[in-house]
């Protein structure tokens, strides 16, 4: 059944409602219960939980948390990534030249900081993951180059090598709008699905690169999607996430589905984008809708589209 549009949520804690007494203690600034609750989490589920309730942390506590205990890296992971969440804000999405030099003094003024925090973290502990993840994000916004964003990306992967949250910063880095190259990045994304267990979330980097490829085309967008080895490779991905038996709910287990409901939407196949839309019900990703406009508008867009009725001839 589809829900009121005005019940749709893009809040990850709605779509994992194990992270609310997460997102709890860091509203109420109960720190040892934030780490009681990180204890739970492992891999990329921990660092997507650190994403998830960082958006809307206050960055005074953060700030504290981390002068206190310089070594506690998931304090120093989540005000990183509240610094760059506000960082990306002020550069906003546009292209890089309808951004303001104001603006891109600001972003890299940001950016330079939340580098400082995590630069000071690794120096304390350099195991941690969700730090890692967040200086590839960083590397990026502050054009580091492809050797030096590989070389963070290594340190999650000696640690955690199908760790989705840095594989997908990677794989922005290796797009053509970064620098990158069509090659690259159906290169990495290809041999991160096809290492990854049967089931983990990994092999929607299959679609997210198809993805990237299609938007850094110039024109005939859905010409390129409806290639007849672009959607068989775009099956088996899906095959080997959401419809198998394995694939968890886990964290950004709803990107997973929007991702490929996004594209089989685009393709103009209904039949396989439909119960990609009913299984997440009102739950909207911010990505990939994000790179259209609002999420929600752009989710009701598509859904709707996807949800009607085959046409009798």
């Amino acid at each position: 059944m589809i829900v009121s549009p005005t019940t749709l949520t893009t809040d990850p804690v709605v779509a994992n409602p194990e992270l609310a007494p997460l997102r709890e203690a860091v509203r109420a600034g109960d720190w040892p219960a934030v780490r009681d609750q990180l204890a739970a989490c492992e891999g990329d589920a921990r660092t997507r939980a650190i994403r998830a309730v960082s958006q809307k942390a206050p960055t005074g506590f953060l700030e504290s948390v981390v002068k206190a205990d310089p070594a506690d890296t998931a304090a120093a992971a989540m005000l990183a990534d509240r610094l760059t969440e506000k960082a990306w804000l002020v550069r906003t999405r546009k292209m890089a030249q309808d951004v303001s030099p104001e603006q891109f003094k600001r972003f890299h003024e940001m950016l330079a900081e939340a580098e400082r925090v995590t630069a000071d973290s690794v120096a304390h502990d350099g195991s941690d993951p969700a730090v890692w993840t967040v200086r590839l994000v960083i590397a990026r916004g502050l054009q580091m180059g492809e050797a030096e964003t590989r070389r963070r990306y290594e340190q999650v992967a000696a640690r955690d090598p199908h760790h989705l949250s840095a594989q997908s910063q990677l794989l922005q880095r290796l797009c053509p709008k970064w620098g990158g190259s069509v090659e690259a990045m159906h290169e990495f994304a290809r041999q991160c699905a096809a290492a990854a267990p049967e089931g983990a979330h990994n092999a929607v980097l299959i679609a997210e690169a198809h993805l990237e490829h299609a938007l850094s085309l110039p024109g005939g967008r859905q010409a390129y999607l409806s290639r007849r080895e672009v959607v068989a490779e775009l099956q088996e991905a899906l095959g080997r996430t959401v419809l198998h038996p394995a694939f968890q709910r886990t964290p950004g287990w709803v990107e997973v589905h929007h991702s490929f409901a996004l594209l089989f939407g685009l393709i103009g196949d209904r039949k396989t984008a439909r119960p990609l839309f009913e299984a997440t019900g009102n739950l909207v990703s911010e990505m990939p809708w994000r790179y259209f406009g609002d999420p929600v508008d752009v989710f009701q867009e598509h859904r709707a589209r996807a949800m009607r009725k085959w046409r009798l001839w």
